[in-house]
C-alpha cells in the first residue's frame, strides 16, 4: 500500500462542535475511499483554535513559533486537504482566514482540497462558491467539485432524509478527494531556508552595469 497523508483544518470555535464533525466525517469517508484504491491514509487534524495565539504573533512579528511552523509545514506538505469552516456573516470565519492568511501564495499548488462549511441555514450555502472556493483556487489548491454544506437541520438521526443527504453529499465529495489523491505525484515542498544567501554576500558592495 502506498501512504497517503491526510490533514483536516477545522476552524470551529465551540467544544464540540459541528464543524469538526463535518470534518470527521469527511475525513473517514476519505479514508475509507482511499483504502478502496489501495492506499493507507495517514490522517492529521488540525483544530485551528488551538493556534490562535500564535497566529497573530506569526501575523504581527513575521516568525511563526516551532509548533505554529510545523502545522503549516503539514498543511503544504499533504497529499490530501480537507479544510472546513463555519459561515459567518455569509461568508468564512475570521479564524479560518486568518490561518490560511500565514501560507504563501500557490503554497498549495496541486494540493487536493476538498472543501467544506457549517451554519444555521441552508441559505448560507453559496458561502462556499463566492467565498471559500476562490481562497483555495488563489492558494493553487486543485479544489474537487463536490463542496458538503451541512446546516442544523442536516444533523439528525441516521434514519432521516436530511442527514441521508448530507451523508450523500460526503461520500461524492470523499471519493472525488480520494481519486485526486490517488493520481497526484507532488514533488517534495522546497525548503527556502535550506540554501540561504551568504550573510557576507548580502553585505558585499554592488556595482552598476553599464
Amino acid at each position: 500500500m502506498t501512504d497517503r497523508s491526510l490533514v483536516v483544518v477545522t476552524a470551529g470555535l465551540s467544544q464540540p462542535s459541528t464543524t469538526r464533525l463535518l470534518g470527521d466525517r469527511l475525513a473517514s469517508a476519505t479514508e475509507r475511499a482511499l483504502r478502496e484504491r489501495g492506499e493507507e491514509p495517514r490522517t492529521e487534524v488540525i483544530e485551528v483554535r488551538d493556534h490562535a495565539q500564535d497566529l497573530v504573533n506569526h501575523l504581527l512579528t513575521g516568525f511563526p513559533p516551532e509548533g505554529l511552523q510545523k502545522t503549516i509545514d503539514a498543511v503544504v506538505g499533504a497529499d490530501g486537504l480537507i479544510a472546513v469552516t463555519p459561515i459567518f456573516s455569509a461568508s468564512y470565519s475570521g479564524l479560518f482566514k486568518l490561518f490560511f492568511d500565514v501560507i504563501e501564495h500557490e503554497a498549495l499548488s496541486g494540493v487536493p482540497v476538498l472543501i467544506g462549511a457549517t451554519g444555521g441555514t441552508a441559505r448560507h450555502s453559496l458561502a462556499l462558491e463566492h467565498a471559500v472556493r476562490p481562497l483555495f483556487t488563489y492558494l493553487g489548491g486543485n479544489v474537487m467539485r463536490t463542496a458538503v454544506y451541512a446546516a442544523s437541520e442536516d444533523w439528525g438521526a441516521s434514519e432521516a432524509p436530511a442527514d441521508a443527504g448530507l451523508a450523500e453529499r460526503i461520500s461524492r465529495a470523499a471519493g472525488e478527494l480520494a481519486a485526486a489523491m490517488s493520481g497526484s505525484r507532488r514533488a517534495p515542498v522546497p525548503d527556502r531556508f535550506e540554501d540561504p544567501i551568504p550573510f557576507e554576500e548580502l553585505l558585499r558592495p554592488r556595482t552598476l552595469e553599464g
